[in-house]
Formats: structure tokens, C-alpha cells, sequence
């Protein structure tokens, strides 16, 4: 975690107003956190950081593209990420992280660490079913779809015709129960 020291603003020094901040973010940034589902990662991180009299508002602005294994061929694929975050930190008597967008820090504290936020930002806007372009596409030629496609169940539309022309004599027979002809 000691790499993550960039991380941390020391806001009691700066001017009210607005701070611009870049990061970049690669592999090293997720090995803190020992997270290993990206196989590469190419990001930028712009935070703006307001600075009120009573409050530092931040707002996280990470794009780029991150390098992941397709859930269904496993075939690495860069996937766009675009995502936006914004974060109030306000002060009061302690430490309080209950609400979302909201965090309260001790009146005494000088500095901010903002990498856990950075972090679930890219983590969360990931999609929980990652499909290669390919694949929706149909562009992608892998063995691993020839096999699903040749494993898939297929329907048959003559069948369901068929199943549909010969009711059950029982199910026929409760045709007569009903009263509103």
C-alpha cells in the first residue's frame, strides 16, 4: 500500500477553488489491491478537486481501455471504459463512510487519500458479463465458439408446430369447462 502515497492530496495548503489532478493508472495500481482480472490496464484518471470553505468536492473522470478475458471464449480483448464519479467530503466530528457519494473526515484531518475511490470506479463500471466485440458481432473465429455452437441446444420450429396439433386428450377435455363461448 505504500505505493499508493501519490494517491493522497494534502488539501490544507491549497487555495479554495479548482484543482486539476492526472493519474494514470496501470497493472501496478490493481496490484495493491491484489486484484488480477485485468490483463492490462491503460487508464487515465482526471480528478477535479473543488476546495470550499466547508467541503472538497471531487469528481473522477477515468478513460481508456482495460484488457480482459471474454467470459464465453476467453479470447483477451481491450474494452473501452469511460466512466464518471463524484464524491463530497465534508468534516465533522469522525470518520464516517456510511452514505455513497458522501464521506466525513475529522476536523484535524489535513490530507485525503482518494486511490479506494479510484479503484472502485474501474472496478464497478466493468460489466459483470464480459463478451468480446466478436462474438456479438460474429467477426470472431475461435475454437471455443465452434464447440459452444456445436453443444448449443437447437429448436426446432416443425416440432413446436407438431406439439401444438396434437393436444393431450385430457387438456381437450377440460375445453369443456369453460363458460365463456
Amino acid at each position: 500500500m505504500n505505493n499508493l502515497k501519490a494517491f493522497t492530496i494534502q488539501f490544507v495548503g491549497l487555495k479554495q477553488g479548482e484543482h486539476d489532478l492526472d493519474y494514470k493508472i496501470d497493472n501496478t495500481f490493481f496490484k495493491n489491491y491484489e486484484y488480477d482480472d485485468f490483463n492490462a490496464v491503460d487508464l487515465i484518471v482526471n480528478v477535479k478537486l473543488i476546495k470550499k470553505s466547508t467541503l472538497l468536492e471531487f469528481i473522477f473522470h477515468a478513460h481508456g481501455s482495460v484488457n480482459v478475458n471474454c467470459d464465453l471464449t476467453n479470447e483477451p480483448y481491450d474494452h473501452p471504459l469511460d466512466a464518471t464519479y463524484k464524491l463530497v467530503v465534508k468534516f465533522g466530528q469522525e470518520y464516517n463512510d456510511d452514505l455513497e457519494d458522501i464521506v466525513i473526515i475529522p476536523h484535524g484531518e489535513f490530507e485525503f487519500n482518494i486511490a479506494q475511490y479510484i479503484y472502485e470506479l474501474i472496478v464497478l463500471t466493468m460489466p459483470a458479463k464480459r463478451v468480446h466485440p466478436g462474438v456479438e458481432d460474429g467477426t470472431l473465429q475461435s475454437d471455443m465458439l465452434d464447440k459452444l455452437e456445436e453443444l448449443s441446444i437447437r429448436k426446432e420450429k416443425p416440432a413446436e408446430e407438431n406439439e401444438d396439433s396434437t393436444i393431450d386428450p385430457r387438456w381437450e377435455k377440460l375445453k369443456d369447462f369453460l363458460t365463456d363461448k
